[in-house]
């Protein structure tokens, strides 16, 4: 049985194509996703992410445990700031990968979608040892968010609103805030390569909040989005997908994130591992490629050397909506990671010619 955000009927009402997605119903595409898309590249763009789970942290040691328990340091995030993470096994690989907000009092955790249950028994867990409360808000809040390089000036210019002074919160910022008459949680966060803000608010006043949103500046001004653009759109920043760019048998230094593995700052799950791998270095590594060939490189397609050797696959591939052509990422050998090395993408039996290019695809524009 497929479960369904608060925004269902909001999304049948608007047409949209709906598929399974983390054992969730949810829309694909609206319009179409090439211009979903390029709606958010150019202007505004909205998603409805509340299959993502939300559980907030809080007691005398929610800091020690969110310390222990992810990659980044949590004592490094200032009140009304947030910080990407992650959730690592004692070996290495990765449980998930995280947003923690510090907030008044306590600390709200992002996790992704198909994860939900798995990580919260993953908290519960090693919550044991610590003096913390634990508890699960991903039924009580809905959460949508808006983004493109329109979206400060739409939520600026929204009426009955408090956020006018919306400009001044930074990247990664969060605050409470009143939007449309309700009070909201909005951060400056994103999964588009654009800026642009994660909004959350009660699942009651949802389907209300969604359509207001949608007429912020007026009919088309702001475009309802579906899962196929947001992953087009992270694809092309090079963000990672969990179950593609990580995974538990893929560790933070395969995945190119070793910048969010903070050795020094103590003790902390897979610690040890994660050291070890840093010492001696990963033995495979993300790259970027495109095409030389004729072709579209899928996710899980095999890649070989150019001499026909198995070597590594594909993690996530398709034609780039913004840059017109082919591209994917994958995990070879890291010797093979290096730009401008070639390898042969297995695309239908036959080996597509590919090429290593720089990382990120498209250059984020995020607030800085």
């Amino acid at each position: 049985m497929l479960q369904r955000t608060v925004l269902y009927d909001s999304h049948l009402a608007a047409g949209a194509r709906m598929v399974e997605f983390g054992g969730w119903e949810m829309p694909v595409q609206y319009s179409g996703l090439i211009e979903e898309h390029q709606a958010v590249r150019g202007g505004a763009g909205l998603f409805d992410i509340s299959h993502m789970g939300r559980v907030m942290v809080r007691g005398p040691q929610a800091t020690a445990f969110l310390q222990y328990v992810t990659t980044c340091d949590v004592t490094a995030i200032p009140l009304g700031h947030s910080s990407y993470g992650l959730l690592c096994q004692p070996d290495g690989g990765v449980v998930d990968d995280i947003f923690i907000y510090h907030v008044p009092d306590e600390y709200l955790v992002v996790v992704n979608a198909a994860n939900r249950a798995r990580d919260w028994a993953w908290l519960e867990q090693h919550a044991r040892n610590f003096d913390v409360e634990l508890e699960d808000r991903s039924e009580r809040w809905a959460m949508v968010a808006l983004q493109g390089p329109a979206a400060e000036a739409l939520i600026a210019g929204a009426e009955d609103s408090e956020a006018v002074e919306i400009g001044y919160l930074p990247f990664h910022g969060v605050a409470l805030t009143r939007l449309f008459g309700h009070t909201v949680l909005i951060a400056r966060t994103g999964y588009t390569g654009e800026d642009g803000f994660e909004l959350f608010f009660d699942t009651e006043h949802a389907p209300a909040l969604w359509q207001r949103l949608l007429a912020l500046g007026g009919p088309g001004s702001v475009k309802p989005c579906g899962l196929g653009a947001r992953d087009s759109l992270r694809f092309e920043a090079c963000l990672a997908l969990y179950g593609h760019e990580l995974s538990e048998a893929i560790n933070p230094y395969e995945a190119r994130l070793g910048w969010v593995v903070k050795l020094d700052k103590g003790d902390f799950v897979g610690r040890e591992a994660l050291a070890a791998i840093k010492a001696h270095g990963p033995a495979r590594r993300l790259a970027g490629f495109e095409l030389l060939g004729k072709g579209v490189a899928r996710s899980d397609y095999p890649v070989h050397t150019v001499d026909g050797t198995p070597v590594g696959h594909v993690t996530s591939g398709m034609p780039s909506p913004t840059l017109g052509k082919p591209l994917g990422m994958a995990l070879v050998p890291t010797a093979l990671s290096a730009e401008g090395s070639e390898f042969d993408v297995i695309i239908r039996d036959r080996p597509v010619r590919a090429r290593v290019v720089k990382m990120p695809f498209y250059k984020p524009r995020y607030k800085k």
